[in-house]
């Protein structure tokens, strides 16, 4: 061997055994950007079937992602599901159950110095039940403490909802927070953000009169891209829409008026176009900033669409409810080159997946020392949906009243879905063959209600849920 080719062999040897440089790392970590809207129901985008609203940014995102039909939040209501989603647990191990009362909401007890224990019940309620938190604990590990470690921006715009000024997002692993608070609404969809009983705590000064609130936020999500363009960042964006008040742009309210809409509905619908808009500001910045292929975009919502403002058929009832107008919501994922686009899954998931597939796709390590429910998506995704999940069963806890019969716990396995009311009848369903859940097959099967029962009495215990007990003061 000549002197000059052992030079190149030693040059070719060199360079596939140097490290990476500072400039190659953050290709190896992507960036993630979760989109959570509030109160957004499963039949509330186009590209989920509705020929009534308008959603060309999101649709996109679907057609250039995975799109599952079976996806499921936490909780039928919005904060058992927040916590869900930051902490990759069931709201029954978390402890939050039930949606958090601000602290205008309590009748001016303030912040107290721990979390109630006591269970609670009037003399009209046969059952005591667990009492919700002020607040998701601090000893929970949320999504931005779990990414921190690898050197992470993070950044939180809109609703929290998830404990008083002492468990904001910055409090809870987050490096910025624009508008997240204790509210579980926005005090106004108009700048300057006012109402007469409750504001936004300081956490998001007005800038221009008449300014639109989701388009506000995309516009501070839009900084935080720029300002960590090249670094890692995580980016928490969770529009107080479509949440009430239901508020709008008179103009666009406008385009949606026609026979057999209300004009509540033209308002939802021009809200639910504004978060159209915000995520088509997120998404334009990652293109313009060359963001886009090293980017995981996550799309998805807190709970069902409010009854009244939409409509979630097929699916029976909503918000609040156990049926899967209250649970089943639209979930999309995009990150090009690792899921293939125009994909679609129709495995049942939950909010408890998104943290285990974040992790997954950052290398962040989960924790070791506390029970994470949720099962990653990362293969199932990277397969275009072609490759499924271990067999598992997906559990629901409430209880509290909030509709009749009262407190309520679910189980889905497989296409099979049992609803067991505390005060009331087991309801069972095919979800395959009944998407409405119209026929009751509870007595029908006995054997089955029986086996399902049992295995929701066994993943309740697992997650140390609190159980309702009978009240002895009922009257």
């Amino acid at each position: 061997m000549n002197r000059l080719a052992l030079i190149l062999v030693v040059a070719l040897m060199h360079l596939c055994w140097m490290p990476l440089t500072d400039a190659a790392a953050p290709e190896q970590q992507p960036n993630v950007v979760l989109i959570l809207v509030d109160d957004l129901g499963w039949m509330d985008l186009s590209c989920q079937g509705s020929d009534y609203f308008r959603t060309p940014n999101i649709d996109a995102l679907a057609n250039d992602g995975i799109r599952f039909t079976d996806a499921y939040a936490a909780c039928a209501v919005c904060s058992p599901t927040r916590s869900a989603i930051m902490t990759g647990r069931y709201p029954a191990r978390v402890g939050v159950t039930d949606w958090i009362r601000a602290r205008f909401q309590r009748g001016g007890i303030g912040t107290p110095s721990e979390n109630p224990t006591e269970f609670v019940g009037g003399p009209k309620q046969k059952l005591l039940c667990p009492p919700n938190p002020y607040w998701m604990e601090h000893e929970e590990v949320t999504i931005a403490e779990l990414l921190a470690p690898l050197g992470y921006a993070s950044c939180h715009v809109g609703k929290w909802h998830l404990g008083d000024p002492e468990w904001y997002p910055t409090h809870q692993g987050f490096d910025v927070n624009v508008a997240g608070c204790d509210l579980g609404q926005p005090p106004s969809y108009f700048d300057p953000y006012t109402h007469e009983r409750y504001h936004f705590d300081g956490q998001l000064e007005p800038r221009k009169e008449g300014e639109f609130l989701t388009h506000r936020e995309a516009d501070e999500a839009a900084e935080f891209i720029r300002e960590h363009k090249d670094e890692p960042f995580f980016l928490n964006y969770c529009p107080y829409a479509v949440h009430t008040p239901i508020q709008a742009i008179e103009e666009v309210a406008k385009t949606y008026e026609r026979e057999g809409k209300s004009a509540v509905n033209a308002k939802y619908a021009a809200l639910v176009e504004s978060v159209d808009d915000a995520v088509g500001t997120i998404v334009g910045e990652l293109e313009k900033l060359g963001l886009t292929d090293r980017t995981l975009v996550i799309f998805t919502s807190d709970n069902g669409g409010l009854i009244g403002p939409t409509n979630n058929a097929p699916l029976r009832s909503g918000k609040g409810y156990a049926y899967e107008g209250g649970i089943r919501v639209p979930l999309i994922m995009k990150w090009p080159g690792v899921i293939p686009a125009q994909t679609t899954s129709d495995e049942p998931v939950m909010s408890i997946d998104l943290l285990p597939t974040i992790a997954a796709a950052t290398g962040a390590t989960l924790p070791s020392d506390r029970t994470i429910d949720g099962e990653s998506l990362l293969s199932l995704v990277q397969s275009g949906g072609e490759e499924g999940l271990e067999e598992r069963v997906l559990t629901w806890h409430f209880p509290h009243y909030r509709h009749a019969p009262g407190p309520y716990s679910i189980i889905r396995s497989g296409d099979w879905k049992l609803i067991r009311w505390d005060e009331g009848p087991v309801e069972l369903y095919n979800l395959d063959e009944d998407l409405g859940e119209t026929k009751n097959l509870s007595d029908k099967l006995p054997e089955l209600r029986v086996e399902l029962n049992a295995k929701l009495d066994a993943e309740l215990k697992a997650q140390g849920a609190k159980i309702p007990v009978p009240n002895p003061n009922y009257r």
